[in-house]
């Protein structure tokens, strides 16, 4: 006897049947499938699974092929070429339902249950997906590995009204061959704990946001909006803003000495470190002075050398944070640009392989994970192109620094280490080819030996009249250069420089030996503030206070600009004056919800969601029962707040009133002050002090409509000058003509096309 198993997805043999009877008295067979073991029942010529009946139902029109649904057209694409015939690919856009925005659409009396709805815009793709869906018999979900990509994958059974029972989902973290049939080998259900967790994001989201908002709209400016995580964001560049006020340098000096040993030619520079077998306190000229006198007509003698080996690691394979700060430091690519670029790389791009091929694996990660077979093939890269000396013994093993790390997957790395980035540099854009470049030669590195350096310490006794002093020089040589043959980190812009940097050393300095003082060099220095956050170090600190995940750094940087509350510029964030407004009340009524603590507390809730430990709706209740009251609170005291609109400087040409600076939901805008009696609007034009090689009038920097940055001239349309690369103040010593940026170190005139290093054209501390 047969039954239908929906875990098995067909008819299966029934085991240990027993006869029994329903609820309404009818004849059922009891039993389990007789392949998984899972609880099967018959009732005549109806099956049933767990007390859902599934009747056999004729269809007058028999199903036939299999439908994937993917989230973009260039996926799509990709996808399609691997699955070959048989196989329907087609792409949502991404999200196909949503809470709606014109109200709340959290029932908070009702376990916060959501109302969602299919945009408008999404209408006609849901149809088509929704017709498809009825005429294949079998449809996968193949969205992104992620808890969104997840909970996609659930909205469009919602939306598309799609037969749970025909439904698989797929999980591949790159497009490839290999990747793809081995997802499609072993599909799965729908995992609700990934889906609950992301739908519990979104619902934490929309209640701060929509409850706070009208605060702001009705206290500080209308088109405000508070998020909950953008808002953390905020309160770290407003306070570092802060401190930076605040600081009050102090003075300090240092003290170098350049020795000779008398039977050597070269000398060397040693740095003070101690007087009297105790750090010096140099704090001012007064106290070094005298020891500048006595140190003259000091002996000075070699007490130690110390010769050792130094073995510096390479860097972990990338993750979505750190390859964000890498693109910024390196390339000078905005976080959500480089993220932009990733996604690319991902989906696909045709690099002369008979079709669109996925280039990097998934870019939203937290995981150092490297899959074996990968490994093994970089390992036989390594050992052939570079020698066996540049291959550790076993495969270097890296840990995540990510507080709580999730998206249990890989690292960013090329899909094959053999795609080199010069064989496909011809099918890349510039800015897709750097970065490829950047993760192929992070991932290379990381699997490598590490380097090694000879280093050598020599310590120095200064025996003075008033003082005896201790000198010190340290000093490297690259005796193995293992990863940097590939590949080096940049720097991190905000670590302040080694107290102790590399000398030159000159070799036959002995112990003992006595040495010449050449020059004594006294430097006088003040402490500096804390370096305000580029988007690189803002991603680093919110990655470290366990703040957001992979997904959401590139969104919290463009949604905190784009509102206005923060400005970029010189790769710097400043707030703005109505940034610091809302930070400042945000923080006063609602310390809480902008505490670091507690959204990285509220991050790990919500980790325990996606891990099916904790309930979602119960995470939303505790949250909701202590944010309620400080809404009720705040709008009872909040004081109405105004930002003072800030004047042009010109007069309005209708009305004669001044002209001010106004935010619109398209950013700033030019407007009467006499509104709504006067109605005079102009655009904002962001000028950079540059001028129009063709009529002189202003450069101005403006957007695209997809919000890409390009630089044209104020007098447009009567002046259709334009570059996508900033121009600069300076003009070509060659031609006279115009000067924009080429590249982090070049400038190039749009005349002559002549190219010129940036440190010859542009005045020093002058940044362009």
């Amino acid at each position: 006897m047969e039954a239908y198993c929906v875990k098995c997805r067909q008819k299966r043999e029934i085991q240990d049947p027993i006869a029994d009877f329903n609820a309404a008295g009818a004849p059922v067979t009891r039993g389990k499938c007789s392949v998984c073991g899972t609880s099967v029942f018959r009732i005549g010529k109806t099956e049933a699974h767990d007390g859902l009946i599934k009747p056999e139902k004729r269809e007058r029109n028999p199903r036939s092929g299999k439908l994937v649904i993917v989230e973009s057209p260039a996926k799509a694409k990709t996808v399609g070429r691997f699955l070959g015939k048989g196989y329907t690919v087609r792409a949502s856009v991404g999200h196909v339902r949503d809470l709606l925005r014109s109200e709340l659409s959290v029932d908070v009396n009702n376990n916060f249950t959501p109302k969602y709805r299919v945009p408008n815009e999404k209408r006609v793709v849901v149809k088509e997906l929704k017709a498809l869906a009825k005429q294949a018999e079998e449809i996968y979900l193949a969205t992104d590995p992620d808890r969104e990509g997840e909970a996609i994958a659930w909205h469009l059974l919602q939306a598309a009204d799609i037969d749970t029972r025909l439904s698989r989902r797929v999980v591949f973290h790159e497009i490839t061959a290999p990747a793809i049939d081995e997802a499609f080998s072993h599909p799965r259900e729908i995992d609700m704990a990934l889906v609950n967790a992301q739908q519990a994001r979104r619902i934490l989201d929309r209640l701060v946001g929509y409850s706070i908002s009208p605060l702001l709209w009705e206290k500080v400016r209308s088109r405000l909006s508070a998020g909950r995580v953008q808002s953390v964001a905020l309160r770290l560049i407003v306070e570092r803003e802060r401190e930076i006020e605040a600081f009050i340098p102090v003075e300090y000096w240092s003290i170098q000495a350049e020795l000779r040993q008398e039977n050597l030619k070269q000398s060397y520079l040693t740095r003070l470190v101690k007087v009297d077998d105790s750090e010096p306190e140099l704090g001012s000229q007064a106290v070094v002075d005298p020891l500048i006198l006595d140190m003259q007509n000091a002996g000075y003698v070699i007490q130690k050398i110390k010769r050792s080996e130094r073995r510096r690691k390479p860097s972990a394979p990338f993750i979505t944070s750190t390859l964000q700060q890498e693109a910024s430091r390196k390339l000078g690519y905005t976080a959500r640009r480089a993220m932009a670029l990733a996604q690319q790389l991902y989906e696909g791009l045709d690099v002369g392989e008979g079709g669109n091929t996925g280039l990097i694996t998934y870019m939203r990660t937290d995981s150092t994970n490297i899959a074996e077979v990968a490994v093994n093939e970089t390992r036989a890269y390594i050992k052939e192109v570079f020698g066996g000396d540049f291959l550790p013994a076993t495969p270097p093993q890296y840990k995540t620094r990510a507080v709580s790390a999730q998206e249990a997957h890989e690292a960013i790395r090329p899909t094959s280490v053999n795609r080199t980035p010069d064989k496909i540099k011809e099918f890349l854009s510039p800015e897709q080819f750097k970065l490829y470049q950047l993760i192929w030669q992070r991932f290379i590195a990381s699997q490598m030996e590490s380097a090694v350096y000879d280093t050598v310490t020599v310590e120095v006794a200064g025996d003075g009249r008033e003082h005896r002093y201790q000198l010190r020089a340290n000093g490297s040589t690259l005796k193995f250069p293992g990863f940097l043959v590939v590949y080096e980190e940049a720097k991190d812009e905000d670590k302040k420089a080694a107290e102790e940097e590399d000398v030159k050393i000159p070799a036959g300095l002995e112990e003992n030996m006595p040495q010449r003082l050449v020059k004594l060099i006294p430097e006088q220095h003040f402490t500096q503030p804390p370096p305000r956050y580029s988007e690189a170090s803002l991603v680093q600190v919110l990655e470290e206070h366990g703040i957001g995940r992979p997904s959401t750094y590139a969104p919290i940087l463009s949604t905190i600009q784009e509102r206005g509350y923060v400005y970029r510029e010189a790769k710097r964030l400043f707030p703005t004056e109505t940034g610091i407004l809302v930070n400042d009340l945000l923080v006063q009524h609602f310390a809480s919800i902008v505490d670091y603590g507690f959204t990285s507390s509220m991050e790990r809730e919500l980790d325990k969601i996606a891990e099916g430990s904790a309930e979602w709706t119960k995470v939303l209740g505790e949250f909701y029962q202590d944010f309620e009251p400080l809404i009720k609170k705040a709008q009872t005291e909040i004081p109405e707040t105004k930002a003072e609109l800030e004047k042009v400087g010109q007069a309005c040409p209708e009305c004669g009133h001044d002209l001010v600076i106004r935010w619109g939901r398209y950013g700033k805008f030019i407007s009467c002050s006499n509104f709504p009696n006067c109605r005079y609007t102009a655009a904002w034009l962001e000028k950079i002090g540059v001028q129009c090689p063709k009529d002189h009038g202003e450069i101005v920097e403006r957007k695209t409509r997809k919000g890409r940055i390009f630089y044209g001239c104020a007098n447009y349309p009567n002046c259709d000058f334009t570059s996508w690369k900033k121009p600069i103040a300076k003009p070509c010593p060659k031609c006279g003509g115009i000067l924009v940026i080429a590249n982090k170190r070049e400038v190039q005139c749009l005349s002559c096309e002549e190219v010129f290093l940036q440190e010859e054209i542009i005045e020093e501390g002058v940044s362009a």
